[in-house]
């Protein structure tokens, strides 16, 4: 007998849940999604960054269909298998250098929790700052770090103790130059060390180098170096959160390569595995043997096919040329938006780094205008372009395609884009 059991309830998701778009995806194919009526989008999202490869890239889908008939899962506090082994392999040739210890998990909050679990363990100190429109995440701990939105973090209070907020060097929120805004959250650093939580209860120091749902911001060398100097001078951990930026987002392969970063920790997820879910921290031999025994584990983590599919992401990605790719096509689609800003008083800044592009809207007043950006991204989705909002209001549209992405197709969201913002705003 099949069919709904006569009187029984009807199962459905959450209406919690918000969609971007009312798109229902049948098939994907590189930065192209199709719907159930074969209708064709431009996938500027990328599942939020993590279908780095794009979708269904060949090679990553051989290596997983080739690891499901060997095997699935092998749970890696029980057994090793030999994706893991390679992948950890494998990473060592793009991790820094001095980064030569892994632990795997499935999430980007989950690594941020471990790495937590790691600087709190390894200082002795109970403490962690982090910084103003960071996000890292939603489970507890991760959302008691995450000051992106309160939408993240409201309602099940009390949060995880021991977390500090200091200023991010973010010169759009505050109306000064990138210089001047840096100066002010290095002393506003300082003033946290000083009467909030003194450097010996300080475990670490938790950073984006581009604030991601805070609004695309980029951080800075200078700002970077600062971190670096307090962090060595009072034995602080600096924890870098590559969720985002990682694996050529930025147009180099980790987002902190920018600023010179040298992080202690650093945490990855998103396009590590095309789509498959995965994530990790990296921190030096010396500092990972700090972990207590029994500290780090988890059923499902460094999942056979999914260390199979980062094999291949980072196969592809060399032998594609895809951090190069990113760079170039980053270039060209910040300077075809900035052609449409010029153009539309509404959109007053175009931000970011390599294929992680946000696009701000402010209203007459100057204040933050969440319902134009909602109201251009939606009419964008109506003409084929996939896109996403974030930042504190939800004013900024951003731009994340996959690394794959080629001039034809940045010209062709271009052009959607222009026309939805004239469309939204005339």
């Amino acid at each position: 007998m099949t069919g709904r059991v006569k009187g029984s309830a009807v199962a459905e998701l959450s209406q919690v849940l918000k969609q971007a778009t009312g798109v229902i995806a049948a098939r994907g194919e590189g930065v192209l999604l199709f719907d159930e009526d074969d209708r064709r989008y431009l996938d500027f999202t990328a599942g939020i960054g993590v279908t780095s490869t794009g979708h269904c890239h060949p090679r990553v889908v051989a290596a997983a269909q080739e690891q499901v008939g060997k095997i699935i899962h092998a749970q890696y506090t029980t057994v090793m298998h030999r994706p893991l082994l390679t992948l950890v392999e494998r990473l060592g040739e793009v991790l820094p250098r001095h980064l030569d210890r892994m632990f795997f998990a499935n999430s980007g909050s989950e690594a941020v929790e471990a790495a937590l679990r790691l600087s709190r363990q390894a200082t002795g100190r109970p403490n962690v700052i982090v910084f103003h429109g960071g996000f890292h995440g939603r489970t507890v701990a991760a959302a008691s770090m995450t000051t992106s939105g309160t939408k993240f973090r409201s309602g099940f209070s009390p949060l995880m103790a021991g977390v500090h907020v200091s200023p991010f060097p973010d010169p759009g929120h505050f109306g000064w130059p990138v210089e001047q805004a840096t100066d002010f959250a290095l002393s506003q650093l300082d003033y946290v060390l000083q009467t909030l939580s003194t450097p010996a209860d300080t475990a670490a120091f938790f950073v984006e180098p581009v604030l991601g749902e805070g609004g695309y911001v980029p951080a800075n060398e200078r700002f970077f170096a600062r971190l670096r100097e307090r962090a060595d001078q009072h034995g602080i951990l600096l924890v870098v959160d590559e969720v985002q930026t990682g694996f050529g987002r930025t147009g180099k392969f980790w987002g902190g390569d920018h600023f010179g970063s040298h992080p202690d920790v650093l945490i990855t997820a998103k396009g590590l595995a095309s789509g498959f879910p995965l994530s990790g921290i990296a921190a030096s031999s010396a500092l990972m043997e700090k972990a207590w025994p029994g500290s780090q584990g988890g059923t499902y983590g460094a999942n056979a096919v999914a260390c199979a599919a980062a094999i291949a992401t980072l196969d592809v990605i060399r032998d594609e040329g895809l951090v190069q790719n990113a760079a170039e096509r980053g270039a060209q689609l910040k300077q075809a938006l900035q052609l449409v800003a010029d153009k539309h008083e509404r959109i007053t800044d175009v931000r970011g780094l390599g294929l992680m592009i946000g696009n701000e809207f402010r209203d007459a007043d100057g204040k933050p205008d969440p319902v134009t950006a909602a109201a251009v991204q939606q009419e964008a989705a109506r003409r084929g372009l996939l896109l996403l909002t974030c930042g504190a209001w939800g004013q900024v549209v951003r731009f994340i395609p996959a690394l794959v992405v080629n001039p034809a197709e940045i010209d062709e969201a271009a052009t959607i884009w222009s026309d939805a913002v004239t469309a939204v705003t005339s």
